[in-house]
C-alpha cells in the first residue's frame, strides 16, 4: 500500500483500464498525470466481464471494482495489489412511482442523495 508502493506498480507492471469514457478511468489518468507516470497499457476494455478475463489470464493489473473479481479474490486466484483511493464511478437510478415498490431499490436508495 501506500503512494510510494502504488507509484512502483504503476511503473513498472501493465494494466488492463477501462476506456476513457468511464469515470475510473478519468480518475486513473488524473492519477498517473499527478504522480508524473505513464503507466503501460496493455489492454483498453468496455466490458467487466472482458477485464475480469484478461486478469485471470494475467495479462496485466486490471483496474475494477473488486466485487466484479469476489469469487478470484476469495480463492486466490486473483489478490489485490492495491486501492485507488478516491476513484470511482458514479451510479444513476432512474424509477417510476410503481404501485408495488421494488423493497431491493428503496433500500438501496435509501439515504441517499435524490
Amino acid at each position: 500500500g501506500g503512494i510510494s508502493g502504488l507509484s512502483e506498480l504503476l511503473a513498472r507492471l501493465p494494466f488492463i483500464l477501462p476506456t476513457s469514457d468511464t469515470g475510473v478511468r478519468i480518475g486513473f489518468d488524473a492519477l498517473t498525470e499527478r504522480l508524473g507516470i505513464r503507466p503501460q497499457i496493455a489492454a483498453e476494455v468496455e466490458d467487466m466481464a472482458m477485464m475480469r478475463l484478461l486478469a485471470r489470464e494475467g495479462v496485466g493489473l486490471a483496474v475494477l471494482p473488486p466485487i466484479v473479481v469476489q469469487d478470484e479474490l476469495s480463492t486466490g486466484k486473483l489478490v489485490e495489489a492495491d486501492r485507488l483511493q478516491g476513484i470511482g464511478e458514479t451510479f444513476f437510478a432512474v424509477t417510476l412511482s410503481r404501485r408495488f415498490p421494488n423493497t431491493i431499490l428503496s433500500e438501496l436508495l435509501k439515504d441517499r442523495t435524490l
